[in-house]
C-alpha cells in the first residue's frame, strides 16, 4: 500500500477552505492520535442476546434483532420493561479501555430500534423513562471517560424503527429519511451535543439522506461542537473522516484520514449468548495484527464490545482487550505517534510504522527466508537497531531474524531502527518524453459516498515525477469534448496554476473501431465498491451494433455489459458511455474509470478516450444502481472522434532534471468526490 506522505496536509488541503485548515488541522490531530479506540454496542438487543422465542436468531447482526426475526414493534418494546442492566460500570469500562491501550471510547447513543440510551425529551422511548430504574448510559460513560482522561464520542443511528414519521423497516437498512425524520434527528444531535461535555466523534451509520440532509447535519454538528469529527456514513460526501466497510480495511493508502470499525466477531456487534468464542489466545493475536495493519496504513482502529443483558462485560473480550493492551504497553512507541508505513509493497514477513527518523518493523507474518528482512535505504545511515541485528550494505537494510521471534503469535516482536534523517522512499521517475496520464499517475485517494452501499474509494487526483533533459516553458493539455470549460488546478513544483480547459485546437483521433461481440448481464450484490463478480458474462454476435439497454430494474443492482471492439491500427477513440447511478470502466483488464455520478442521476452519458492496440479489445462497463426502478447503460461511438488541446504557459521556466506535476479537479463538489480526469492527458 502506498503511503500517506502527509495524511494532515491530505485533509486540510483537499477538504477544507484555507481559513479553516489550522483549527481543523487541531481537530484531526486530536482524533488521529486516538489510534485505538473502544466501540460499544449495547442496548435493548442486548438484553435479547441474539435469541426471540427460544430460538437463536442467526441470520443478520443481533444488535438487529428487531428486524431479523421479525418482531412487533409493540412486543420489541415490552423487552424494555425486563432490561436490567444492574452490571453495566461505566467508570469500569472506562478503566478497561484505558488499560487495553485504548485513547477513546464511542456508544451507541441510539441503534436502529430507535431506543434512546439517554435522557431525551424527543421521546419516552429511552432508558431513563422505560428502565424500571431509569439511567443516562451516555452521561454515565461521559462522566467516566473525563475521569479516566479518554475522548469520548458517540455512535447515532440515522434509521429509526420507532418513529412513526420514519419509514418502514428495510432488509437494507438504507431506507430515505422522511422531512419530519431529519428533523427529529437534528433535535436528538443537538441534545447530544449539548448536554454531554466535549464529544470526539459523532459516528453516523446507515440511512439514505439526501445532500442537503447530510449538509444540514454536518453543518449543525461543527456549529455546535467545531472540534467533533464527522464519520463518513453521514453521506454525501460530508465527513472528516472515511469509514470502511464493517470489519475492512481500504484497498490502499488514503489521502484522507479514515477509519477502520472491526467487530470482536464478525457475525455481530451486539452480545450473543450463544456465540462460538473459540480460544482467547486465537482472538488476541487476530485483533493485535488487525491493529497493527490499519496503524501502519495509517488509519485508526474502533474494536467493539457487546456488553451482556446485565451490563457486564464478556470475560472472553475483556481478556482479549487486556491482553492487547499489556502488548501496546511494552510496544507503545512502535504504535503511538507513528504514521504510515513509507514502502510501497507489503511485506510477508511483516508490516512498518514510522516516527521521525525511526522505523518500526513489526513482525507480524511469516519468518522470511534465511531470516533475512531487506529494506531499501540508499543514502542512508544506521544510527542502532533494537531488537535485532541489522546493517546498511549497498544500499539496502538487512535485518537478520529468526523464527524464534515468530514463536508466540499473541506477542508480535518488534525491531526498532534508527536512521540520520526520515526514511523516504525515491518515487518513480519518468522522462518528460512521455504522455502524462492516468496509467502512469501515482494516483490520490479519498472515499465518496451517497450512503453506505455506495461508498466507494474516490481518485481525487494526480502525481507525476518528471525528469526533464532540457528546459520547459510550457505545457500541453489534451481532452474530450466533455470536459471543455471545467477548471482544474495544476501543480508544478508546488506552484498552483488555475485552468479553464478552452481548447485552442482540435486534431482527430487516431483509431478506427468496429464493434463487433456484445452481451449483459446482472452481477451478484448491490454495493458499488469492491471487487465484482464478473463471471458468466456471455457475449453474443451483434456484429457492426453499438450496444445501449434500457430495462426495469430494483435499486441496489450491478449490471455489467462486454464489448469487443476491433482497431485498424493501434490508437486513440473517443467513446460515449451511458450509466445511471455510478459506472466503472474496465479496457483490456485495466480499470480506465470508476465514479459516482451526481446523486440520483437516472441517465448520465460521458466520453471515454482510450488508447486501443491493434486488433481486438475487451470493454467491460459497469453500471450501477443504488435508487432507481429503470436502468440506462451502454457503450457506443462518439459522434465527434476528436481531441481537443491546448497550451499553458508555466510561470517560470522548468530547468532540466526532476519536477514535481499534480492534477487536481477545482470544480468538485466536495474534496472526496472523484476527479473525473481520466480523460486528460499532458505533454511537456
Amino acid at each position: 500500500m502506498k503511503h500517506l506522505s502527509s495524511i494532515i496536509l491530505g485533509l486540510v488541503t483537499l477538504v477544507l477552505p484555507i481559513q479553516a485548515q489550522t483549527a481543523e488541522a487541531a481537530s484531526f490531530e486530536k482524533w488521529f492520535s486516538n489510534k485505538y479506540s473502544m466501540f460499544i454496542h449495547f442496548g435493548l438487543y442486548s438484553h435479547l442476546g441474539g435469541v426471540w422465542n427460544g430460538e437463536p436468531v442467526s441470520w443478520g447482526y443481533s444488535e438487529q434483532i428487531q428486524s431479523f426475526a421479525g418482531i412487533f414493534s409493540d412486543w420489541y418494546a415490552r423487552t424494555a420493561y425486563e432490561f436490567a442492566p444492574v452490571n453495566f460500570d461505566a467508570q469500569q469500562i472506562a478503566k478497561l479501555a484505558k488499560e487495553a491501550g485504548m485513547r477513546s471510547i464511542v456508544f451507541t447513543s441510539k441503534h436502529h430500534d430507535g431506543f434512546c440510551m439517554y435522557d431525551t425529551q424527543t421521546t419516552g422511548y429511552n432508558s431513563m423513562d422505560m428502565l424500571a430504574q431509569g439511567r443516562d448510559f451516555v452521561k454515565e460513560l461521559s462522566e467516566a471517560c473525563a475521569k479516566e482522561g479518554l475522548n469520548f464520542g458517540l455512535y447515532f443511528s440515522l434509521i429509526d424503527w420507532n418513529y412513526p414519521h420514519a419509514y418502514p423497516i428495510s432488509s437494507h437498512n438504507a431506507d430515505f429519511v422522511t422531512k419530519e425524520h431529519h428533523e427529529f434527528s437534528k433535535a436528538q444531535v443537538r441534545e447530544l451535543l449539548t448536554s454531554y461535555g466535549r464529544i470526539s466523534e459523532l459516528w453516523f451509520d446507515m440511512g439514505s439522506l439526501e445532500p442537503w440532509q447530510s449538509k444540514e447535519l454536518y453543518e449543525l454538528v461543527k456549529s455546535l461542537q467545531p472540534d467533533c469529527m464527522v464519520s463518513g456514513r453521514l453521506g454525501n460526501d460530508y465527513y472528516d473522516f472515511a469509514v470502511m466497510a464493517d470489519n475492512k480495511l481500504p484497498q490502499t493508502a488514503l489521502q484522507a484520514p479514515w477509519q477502520s470499525a472491526a467487530s470482536m466477531f464478525n457475525e455481530t456487534w451486539s452480545y450473543r449468548s450463544w456465540q462460538e468464542r473459540g480460544l482467547v489466545s486465537d482472538k488476541v493475536a487476530e485483533k493485535l495484527r488487525t491493529l497493527i495493519k490499519v496503524v501502519s496504513h495509517g488509519g485508526n482502529y474502533l474494536l467493539n464490545i457487546g456488553p451482556a443483558s446485565d451490563g457486564s462485560v464478556v470475560e472472553f473480550e475483556k481478556d482479549v482487550l487486556l491482553a492487547v493492551g499489556k502488548w501496546l504497553e511494552n510496544n507503545a512507541e512502535a504504535v503511538y505517534g507513528t504514521k504510515a508505513s513509507p514502502f510501497t509493497d507489503e511485506f510477508a514477513w511483516g508490516d512498518v510504522t514510522a516516527k521521525g527518523n525511526e522505523l518500526y518493523l513489526l513482525l507480524t507474518g511469516a519468518c522470511p527466508d534465511n531470516g533475512l528482512i531487506c529494506l531499501p535505504a540508499g543514502g542512508m545511515r544506521l544510527r542502532s537497531a533494537d531488537g535485532a541485528k541489522a546493517r546498511i550494505s549497498k544500499g539496502i537494510c538487512q535485518v537478520h531474524v529468526d523464527e524464534a521471534m515468530y514463536a508466540d503469535p499473541t506477542d508480535v516482536h518488534v525491531v526498532k531502527l534508527a536512521f540520520d534523517r526520515p526514511v523516504q522512499i525515491p518515487a518513480d521517475v519518468i522522462s518528460a518524453e512521455e504522455t502524462l496520464f492516468w496509467a502512469n499517475a501515482v494516483p490520490e485517494f479519498s472515499y465518496s459516498c451517497f450512503d453506505y452501499y455506495s461508498n466507494y474509494r474516490s481518485t481525487v487526483g494526480y502525481t507525476w515525477n518528471v525528469r526533464t533533459g532540457a528546459a520547459v516553458s510550457e505545457i500541453e493539455i489534451q481532452y474530450t469534448s466533455g470536459e471543455e470549460g471545467r477548471e482544474i488546478m495544476l501543480d508544478v513544483d508546488g506552484a498552483q496554476i488555475p485552468v479553464v480547459l478552452t481548447a485552442s485546437g482540435i486534431r482527430p483521433s487516431t483509431a478506427e473501431v468496429s464493434f463487433a461481440e456484445s452481451g449483459y448481464t446482472r452481477l451478484r450484490g448491490g454495493v458499488f465498491d469492491g471487487p465484482a463478480s464478473w463471471e458468466g458474462v456471455e457475449c453474443s454476435t451483434v456484429a457492426g451494433a453499438e450496444t445501449f439497454v434500457e430495462m426495469p430494474v430494483l435499486p441496489f443492482c450491478n449490471h455489467l455489459m462486454a464489448v469487443k471492439v476491433v482497431t485498424d491500427k493501434a490508437g486513440s477513440y473517443v467513446f460515449d458511455v451511458t450509466a445511471g447511478n455510478g459506472v466503472e470502466v474496465v479496457v483490456n483488464g485495466a480499470v480506465q474509470t470508476k465514479h459516482l455520478n451526481p446523486y440520483r442521476t437516472v441517465k448520465k452519458t460521458e466520453k471515454l478516450l482510450v488508447d486501443l492496440p491493434e486488433g481486438a479489445s475487451t470493454i467491460l462497463v459497469r453500471a450501477y444502481n443504488r435508487f432507481e426502478n429503470t436502468l440506462s447503460f451502454g457503450i457506443g461511438k462518439a459522434q465527434e472522434q476528436k481531441i481537443r488541446h491546448m497550451t499553458v504557459k508555466l510561470p517560470s521556466t522548468l530547468r532540466k532534471g526532476t519536477h514535481t506535476i499534480k492534477l487536481h479537479a477545482a470544480d468538485r463538489p466536495s474534496g472526496h468526490a472523484n476527479c473525473g480526469l481520466h480523460n486528460l492527458k499532458v505533454n511537456l
